[in-house]
């Protein structure tokens, strides 16, 4: 699926020109006010439930792996300098650059 918005970062606005984000949140309103009239729409079908149930498992599994939510490693192991913590923050930053850059370009 090509789209106008391949090959930019999400990472950082300065990569969008006023009218791509104008678009952006257009887009959003829209498939908001559609799945609030219960419409279906063809970009999203099959994908909400399964990317939910995925992103459940993996962050259950991510959770018990790393003995802890992002927020207690990052928060509280960092503050209080401990490796583990440090790791596991790194590993979540690595995690989620592969998420946006390699996997959602496969789903969307």
């Amino acid at each position: 699926m090509n789209s106008v918005f391949q090959g930019k970062s999400f990472l950082a606005e300065k990569d969008f020109t006023k009218q791509e984000l104008m678009y952006l949140i257009d887009f959003a309103i829209h498939l908001k006010e559609l799945k609030q009239k219960n419409i279906p729409h063809a970009y999203l079908a099959g994908k909400n439930i399964a990317l939910l149930f995925v992103g459940g498992l993996l962050i259950g599994f991510g959770t018990r792996y790393a003995g802890g939510c992002t927020s207690g490693h990052a928060i509280s192991g960092l503050s209080d300098l401990q490796l583990p913590s440090l790791i596991a923050v790194i590993g979540f930053f690595i995690g989620g650059l592969l998420m946006v850059h390699v996997l959602f370009p496969l789903i969307f």
